[in-house]
């Protein structure tokens, strides 16, 4: 996944990178500036770290149009190839970090709902799978990100990507009632339920703006919870 993109000027000329991280830092060639079109980098690398969070191709098209034909192709082959959107990987701010890559909790108790209680509580990004183990019992893997996405007003409820080839049964989300029980029991009693019918279930947390323009701003945390048509996956091998 790009991570951003950087230039490094020189005398006469202005070469553009993609920064990768997965898991180890790597840079990639998109396109070089040169002449008098050196002025412009700040301005195209600007508009391409944009783009990775908000996909606007009508912003990146007005800088493009700037820069000659040659930068205009290599930057849109690039993207093309190189960089496909990637639901829940970014904000306005830049990419989501992942702040605790896989902790594993043997059983929903009261030791997993204090750590997602305090996750959300200080406003960290949380998504979290059942998976049954070689010995059959079925545990919950919990990552942790830094930031949680945002997402406009009319837009599906979803920061985490479903999954190819496999079809939800159903998603609750934490603006549905839950009486007599506090937000995070809510959530893991909808996402125990499921599991012990030996259902996949992903849980994962975003910030649902209350506008679809200008949408940066105010909106209500939400957790939303993924039934699967399909078996709790079995963990992958070390």
């Amino acid at each position: 996944m790009v991570n951003s993109f950087i230039a490094h000027p020189s005398p006469g000329r202005s070469r553009v990178f993609a920064l990768h991280k997965d898991p180890h830092d790597r840079l990639e060639a998109v396109t070089t500036l040169g002449g008098d079109d050196v002025r412009l980098t700040e301005g195209l690398v600007g508009v391409l770290n944009t783009y990775l969070a908000d996909r606007d191709d009508v912003a990146l098209q007005a800088v493009l149009d700037g820069l000659p034909k040659a930068v205009q192709m290599a930057t849109r082959r690039y993207l093309k190839d190189e960089c496909p959107p990637e639901m829940g990987a970014f904000t306005s701010f830049g990419p989501i970090e992942i702040v605790r890559e896989a902790v594993y909790f043997s059983r929903i108790d009261d030791e997993l709902e204090d750590y997602l209680e305090g996750a959300y509580a200080i406003g960290l990004g949380i998504r979290m799978s059942n998976e049954r183990g070689c010995d059959g019992d079925v545990g919950w893997v919990v990552q942790l990100r830094n930031d949680e996405v945002l997402v406009p007003a009319s837009a599906e409820p979803r920061s985490w990507e479903l999954p190819t080839g496999v079809d939800p049964l159903n998603t609750w989300t934490s603006k549905e009632p839950h009486p007599g029980l506090r937000l995070v029991q809510a959530v893991l009693d909808v996402a125990g339920s499921s599991s012990a019918e030996g259902r996949w279930v992903r849980v994962h947390t975003l910030l649902h703006s209350h506008r679809d323009v200008d949408y940066e701003g105010s909106g209500t945390s939400e957790f939303v919870v993924d039934v699967f048509d399909a078996p709790i996956p079995q963990e992958p091998e070390d």
